[in-house]
């Protein structure tokens, strides 16, 4: 490890899991929040009196630019990890001053999602389908959950965003992507104006028929990719952690905060399988393009 101070910059269920986590890894944890319960009321704050070495972002979505900006500004210069999506919206970003940028996605360090790279071995991909759904009511227990971030537009919200893993691991795994078309919306049923479901197809360079079904709505809870290759049929079931070729089944170890740790230990370092920043960007111009093709009904290119 090469860090032993850290700031957390928003206390949130995520924030609040990504400090204990920290200091479970052995760093000392100081926490900003603009609300309450925080030890600092500001990054400027929280900076000049713990002067971590490292930094996590994990505010709303729509602040997290603001909040990389106020971290440079305070004389902020050691590794990032900013919580995913990188923003709500594709801006160019700026030329930050820190030794490493890393985004949230933390189920590219999921041991099934190793198994799957490991099965896939390089063969050629035929179709991809990956489904990704929970209730959003479940999300936060104690909170309704029509006030929280995901529920609200401003704040970065709806299942593009939320749920952007998919994104990012299918674009890591086969991108970078040609074209894309979408179904879906807002439903009603959680009572939020957000969208709450959404269907993609994506033609990617490695992978030419990509189904993509996302959405805050199943009771059951359930992130899976089944892929097709030549004679296997590979299922990586991310929430049973088993990987299952052509109906076998494999079972592995997954301990709940495993992947936050590998992810945050390679975030110091900026190394590799951690989500650069161009490749963050990468996302945010895929759910542009994907939310374009909702509105407009076409395919859109990059």
């Amino acid at each position: 490890m090469t860090s032993k101070t850290a700031v957390v910059i928003g206390l949130g269920s995520i924030g609040t899991r990504h400090a204990r986590i920290l200091r479970e890894l052995g760093l000392a944890v100081a926490t900003v929040s603009r609300r309450e319960g925080g030890d600092y009321g500001s990054i400027a704050q929280a900076v000049a009196a713990a002067n971590p070495d490292y930094a996590v972002i994990a505010s709303e979505t729509a602040r997290h630019a603001g909040d990389l900006q106020e971290l440079a500004q305070a004389g902020f210069r050691g590794a990032v990890l900013v919580e995913k999506p990188l923003f709500a919206t594709p801006a160019a970003p700026a030329k930050y001053p820190f030794a490493h940028v890393s985004v949230g996605y933390n189920l590219r360090f999921h041991p099934v999602m190793k198994a799957l790279i490991d099965t896939l071995g390089g063969r050629e991909v035929i179709t991809v389908a990956a489904y990704v759904g929970q209730d959003i009511r479940d999300w936060r227990p104690g909170r309704d959950h029509r006030t929280t971030a995901s529920a609200t537009t401003n704040a970065g919200g709806g299942v593009l965003r939320d749920l952007s893993h998919e994104l990012d691991y299918l674009l890591w795994l086969f991108g970078p992507w040609h074209r894309v078309a979408a179904l879906g919306g807002a439903s009603g049923a959680r009572d939020i104006d957000v969208d709450d479901h959404l269907d993609l197809l994506i033609d990617m360079q490695r992978a030419p028929s990509i189904h993509v079904h996302m959405d805050y709505l199943d009771r059951q809870g359930i992130r899976r990719i089944r892929v097709n290759v030549d004679e296997d049929t590979i299922e990586a079931d991310l929430v049973g952690s088993r990987l299952i070729v052509n109906g076998k089944a494999t079972d592995f170890a997954s301990e709940r905060d495993q992947s936050y740790r590998d992810m945050h230990l390679a975030a110091m370092r900026g190394a590799s399988p951690a989500c650069s920043l161009p490749e963050a960007l990468g996302v945010m111009h895929l759910i542009d393009a994907s939310e374009r093709a909702l509105r407009s009904k076409t395919w859109v290119s990059p």
